[in-house]
């Protein structure tokens, strides 16, 4: 079964770490109200806590939070326990507004965790295409590599996302890339079975 045996593989590598992103709902606290908070309204909680306030805030999007954590004292590209900043999870977890804020607020768009995973490459594969485009515009390289030599192109083409992949492409996504694996995006669509995606990506340039 080549369809299982690929997203295994790619599962192991890269799109597992990616997915812990989107762990832990936001568990109510008497702080998370919708009243655009003061710094001063966080002076009375431990800097544990205020950092898994501002994670959690990205997560949902409460960029009321996210704002008056940073006038607190917290620096935007701060990252958790497992290295994500608050701008991998917001992107992730398809917070736009929360993406857009963080990158006002100076969060550097094209940060990565430890295993080289971007914001693009998270919202390639989740196809938020939006936040894609938001990150594009702010510099993101559509053909970083993570540490499995893996791009942002692979993982939309891995999953289908063709909405993606043809925002990717437009901005100079580089279908001769090979991951550590020798594989492409696609030769990963292939391997899937998506006729759709290796159509899209076996088309001329001025096709797509």
């Amino acid at each position: 079964m080549p369809h299982m045996r690929t997203i295994l593989l790619f599962g192991c590598l890269s799109v597992v770490s990616l997915a812990a992103i989107a762990a832990a709902p936001v568990e109510p606290t008497q702080t998370t109200t919708k009243t655009n908070p003061d710094a001063h309204q966080f002076s009375t909680l431990s800097q544990e806590h205020i950092r898994e306030l501002f994670f959690d805030a990205a997560r949902e999007g409460r960029t009321d939070l996210i704002g008056g954590l940073i006038d607190s004292g917290m620096k935007p590209d701060a990252r958790d326990s497992r290295g994500y900043t608050a701008l991998i999870i917001a992107a992730y977890n398809g917070q736009a507004q929360a993406v857009d804020f963080l990158i006002r607020q100076g969060a550097n768009p094209c940060a990565t965790d430890k295993t080289g995973n971007s914001s693009l490459m998270g919202v390639s594969f989740k196809g938020e295409t939006a936040i894609a485009q938001r990150l594009i515009d702010a510099g993101c390289d559509v053909n970083a590599r993570n540490g499995a030599g893996q791009t942002a192109l692979m993982m939309a083409a891995l999953f289908g996302q063709t909405d993606v992949v043809r925002l990717l492409l437009r901005h100079g996504a580089d279908l001769a890339e090979r991951d550590l694996q020798g594989n492409s995006a696609l030769s990963l669509a292939r391997q899937q079975g998506n006729q759709q995606m290796v159509a899209l990506l076996s088309e001329p340039a001025t096709g797509r």
